[in-house]
């Protein structure tokens, strides 16, 4: 004990019921080890389960209650110091035919000792593991029901969330293997783009929750590869955790409807699936075309929305919109420039004159 208390900066620090915790440790190890040597010191053999168990259970209780306070590291540390000093006061106790017995049987012992701690350890990492999936999948499904208060936030945090820029929800099928291994990838992958992710498998999908985004769909490409084939849909951006319910709702709209664009990007965004939601009777997508595209399109003259609704009936012609509408085709094209700039929709493009179509059909039932 002088000789950690001496050599080891990390034992000073700790409480006094700490220290006491640790000298519990060193006599449960050196009464364990004599009590080993009596019943073993004419055999070596190591290989049973009741040496195992001796082991485990002299030096195995107590770091499980200190595995929160004293690192791996510092166990080991603790283990060697004792060992060494052990071994300095043998040949003072014991003749010099004993001592070399001694030491052999203590180097053996000490062994089963590193094994004991590793075990302890790594049952203790196996439920930390544990615990912060059932917390991590908890955060995840308060995101997706729309719950985000304080206790999500502080659930986060316990989690490492960093609560740095913006936020994007990642939805696609999950992989098949394991979920520990996919999300330990899909962490890697996050942190390697400066992001902060939290995963959540619920049937057969698989949700990311992507912290510090610039862009939805690059923060999507990030992870992409740990998704399985099929569908992947980006949520708009968020402001934070705290109002991510928005981009994962519109994640979960748009990757119901995903199949029905068979060439979509992967990944694609929440919005440019609007058309499909729409059909798919998601209120919050039609309001999104009629107050983004319809109403902007109503601000300037008729004459635009008369423009795209010829140019639409004609199958995309600017020359038959122009004869319809008995005016020069470079003025529809005109037009049609004015409402790409409104909109950022280009009308000559089929996707986007597909929205726009929509979009007028959702405006004008809600005027009327």
């Amino acid at each position: 004990m002088a000789g950690m208390d001496e050599q080891k900066a990390w034992f000073r620090d700790l409480s006094a019921e700490d220290r006491s915790w640790v000298g519990m440790i060193v006599q449960a190890g050196i009464r364990g080890f004599t009590t080993w040597f009596r019943d073993h010191g004419d055999s070596w053999d190591l290989s049973t389960e009741a040496d195992s168990a001796i082991a485990a259970q002299v030096f195995g209780a107590a770091p499980r209650a200190l595995a929160g306070v004293i690192t791996l590291q510092q166990t080991v540390d603790l283990v060697r110091l004792t060992i060494d000093v052990v071994e300095q006061n043998l040949d003072e106790l014991l003749g010099k035919e004993l001592a070399p017995v001694v030491h052999e049987g203590l180097l053996r012992y000490g062994r089963e000792l590193a094994f004991a701690t590793a075990e302890v350890y790594a049952r203790a990492a196996e439920a930390r593991g544990a615990w912060d999936a059932r917390l991590e999948a908890l955060v995840v499904d308060s995101v997706l029901r729309s719950e985000s208060d304080e206790t999500v936030l502080s659930r986060a945090s316990a989690l490492g969330w960093g609560a740095r820029g913006a936020v994007v929800v990642v939805l696609g099928r999950a992989a098949p293997g394991s979920t520990v291994n996919i999300f330990d990838d899909v962490r890697r992958s996050a942190r390697q783009h400066d992001m902060d992710a939290l995963c959540a498998v619920q049937g057969d999908r698989m949700v990311v929750i992507l912290g510090g985004v610039e862009a939805p769909e690059a923060a999507g490409r990030a992870v992409g590869g740990h998704f399985a084939d099929g569908p992947l849909v980006c949520g708009p951006l968020a402001h934070d955790l705290a109002h991510a319910q928005h981009s994962a709702g519109a994640a979960e709209a748009a990757f119901r409807v995903a199949t029905a664009w068979p060439d979509a990007p992967r990944p694609v965004a929440a919005d440019d699936l609007l058309p499909e939601r729409v059909l798919a009777g998601d209120e919050t997508a039609r309001a999104q075309l009629v107050d983004e595209i319809y109403l902007p399109l109503t601000e300037r003259p008729d004459t635009l929305i008369a423009t795209l609704d010829m140019y639409f009936s004609h199958g995309g012609s600017v020359e038959g919109a122009a004869r319809a509408l008995f005016v020069h085709p470079n003025t529809i094209r005109y037009r049609l420039r004015q409402a790409a700039e409104i909109t950022g929709l280009t009308p000559t493009q089929p996707r986007d004159g597909y929205t726009l179509a929509v979009a007028l059909t959702c405006g004008r039932l809600a005027e009327a």
